[in-house]
């Protein structure tokens, strides 16, 4: 019933996007297991500098980041929201177990795989954690969650995640955020911050064909579990980056005038010559906006961590 609730709700969304003028596709259904894969990919590229940032930061601000978060040895749950691989949150788990640090840790992942491979792992390196993973968007695995132990929570959102949401979508999360959230928990966001543009054009313009494969891996997705008939050598991967707004807009581009029939939809969409199909949104941040959104939904900023290079930050709040 769940994955027919889930199919539904991606035959929805696509229809919706792709009789949409422009044309766009969520960016949210990009992270099926063959996606969630791919993006593994994407971050050992060396052009994609975030990965890396984010991992100087959690190897070189370990302890400071324990001491901001512990402030005593009582019980509480670690929440991480798209976790992935765990590769960057590994380097604070170990060193909390290290520590004789008393938590549980939940992993949310959209991605059933993620988990399981993720659960595996950790079961192999870390093997006295206590784990919890839960599979599902994570608006929703939130929702569900609220008021889930009743202990005090530490909630990690890493890997720049929040940049991929509109103005609206990064109210709403941290809306949810807020009434998920008790005084004294604590949340900490991933944000890649302002650079120059040509550091940036070589991460979403990769040169191995990593970042193509992912977003034409959304139409692959639409063929397999919506019975969709792209052809995906009729589409080009571009993405373009605006250091004044600081958005890296991604789209798929149709290479010639084409007809894609959906049978979960019984539509035929209309895809002109090199109309472009909007697929997901990155953004780079300032110090400045990232104080507001704390203040503005009830949290205060604890410190920001950077790497070397300030190129990246994760920003350590608590709830007032």
């Amino acid at each position: 019933m769940e994955k027919q609730t889930l199919l539904s709700e991606l035959a929805n969304d696509t229809l919706y996007g792709l009789i949409s003028k422009p044309k766009y596709l969520l960016s949210k259904y990009f992270y099926d297991d063959i996606g969630s894969s791919i993006f593994q990919d994407i971050m050992k590229m060396p052009e994609y500098y975030l990965t890396d940032c984010e991992y100087e930061i959690f190897d070189t601000y370990k302890t400071q980041i324990i001491d901001e978060i512990i402030k005593n040895n009582t019980l509480f749950d670690l929440i991480e929201l798209g976790s992935g691989d765990g590769l960057k949150t590994k380097v604070l788990l170990n060193a909390l177990i290290g520590r004789l640090i008393n938590f549980r840790y939940v992993p949310i992942d959209i991605s059933l795989k993620a988990n399981i491979d993720l659960e595996k792992s950790l079961m192999y390196e870390i093997p006295s954690l206590k784990v919890k993973t839960q599979t599902g968007d994570f608006f929703r695995v939130m929702k569900n969650m609220n008021g889930y132990s009743g202990l005090s929570k530490v909630i990690l959102f890493l890997g720049s995640n929040i940049g991929n949401f509109t103005d609206d979508e990064i109210s709403l999360f941290l809306e949810n955020l807020s009434e998920f959230t008790h005084s004294g928990d604590r949340v900490m966001i991933g944000f890649d911050l302002k650079k120059s543009p040509e550091l940036i054009n070589q991460a979403y313009n990769d040169p191995h064909g990593h970042t193509c494969r992912f977003n034409l891996n959304h139409l692959a997705r639409l063929n397999r579990e919506l019975g969709a008939n792209f052809y995906l050598e009729n589409f080009e991967h571009h993405s373009e980056y605006n250091p004044q707004s600081g958005e890296v807009k991604s789209f798929l581009v149709s290479k010639k005038t084409q007809k894609v029939y959906i049978e979960a939809l019984e539509e035929n969409i209309q895809f002109y010559k090199w109309e472009a199909v909007f697929m997901e949104l990155s953004r780079k941040f300032d110090f400045d906006t990232i104080e507001k959104y704390a203040a503005n939904y009830g949290f205060s900023v604890v410190n920001h961590f950077t790497d070397k290079n300030e190129w990246f930050t994760d920003s350590l709040w608590i709830k007032k």
